[in-house]
């Protein structure tokens, strides 16, 4: 199979940032797509809105099996929504941690669990799980956040192996600092915002922040069939930021 005409692909948080851009190019490669959000009154046609909460077992199941029966199938899961988090490990209460945890982790566990039967259907299936680069590099004021991607990161790589023989390709994406909805609200609340802003995209090696549409054409390489030798994969969409050091 060529490209994604006839597949079916579900994007969890995708009525806004990475997972709005992921969503809208999937349909734009020929993908029927379902927006799995908290929120879906925004999504409009061809993309398909379905409320859904990661953090509730009933409600991802009923999602999932709303997108299987209404197009006959799904070949890809894009497990997307997420929360942040600032402060070291001292600084947020134990709920904060397990609210996150439940979102950031809890909610690929709840969604995969749910669309595996579905996806062990499909002749071409693919799991995309977004990351983030806390999970590669030691960045201030991010423990909690930290935790939670390192643990979607170790898991991608233990589903992939898991589901190899269901034909179920599983791989993931470590977004930078990326120009998305959450960054908006961390200026909003800064003392200085375009300080705050100057900051965050210096430390990028390329100098900017990375845009939603970077992050969705590396999630949607990894879900296409083309891609089909790759799986267990952590790809960076980050700037530079992992891997290089820059002389000033």
């Amino acid at each position: 199979m060529t490209g994604l005409e006839g597949l079916t692909a579900a994007v969890t948080g995708g009525a806004s940032g990475i997972g709005r851009a992921t969503a809208e190019l999937l349909a734009a490669r020929g993908a029927r797509v379902a927006v799995l959000d908290l929120d879906p009154t925004g999504v409009i046609a061809p993309l398909c809105g379905i409320r859904a909460d990661v953090t509730d077992d009933a409600s991802m199941a009923g999602a999932i099996a709303e997108v299987a029966e209404r197009f006959r199938g799904l070949d890809i899961l894009v497990n997307n929504a997420g929360i942040g988090a600032a402060g070291t490990v001292e600084a947020n209460s134990l709920d904060e941690w397990r609210r996150v945890l439940d979102v950031n982790l809890l909610g690929v566990v709840r969604t995969t669990r749910a669309a595996l039967p579905a996806l062990r259907r499909s002749t071409c299936a693919a799991v995309v799980n977004v990351g983030s680069i806390v999970a590669t590099a030691g960045l201030p004021d991010r423990a909690l956040y930290s935790a939670s991607k390192g643990a979607v990161a170790a898991l991608t790589r233990a589903m992939a192996v898991d589901h190899l023989r269901d034909g179920v390709r599983v791989n993931c994406v470590h977004p930078g600092t990326v120009d998305s909805p959450w960054i908006s609200r961390l200026l909003d609340n800064a003392r200085e915002p375009d300080e705050e802003l100057a900051a965050l995209r210096a430390r990028q090696p390329i100098g900017r922040l990375v845009t939603t549409g970077e992050v969705a054409h590396a999630i949607v390489y990894l879900a296409d069939p083309a891609a089909g030798s790759v799986t267990g994969t952590e790809v960076a969409v980050d700037g530079g930021m992992a891997g290089l050091r820059c002389a000033r």
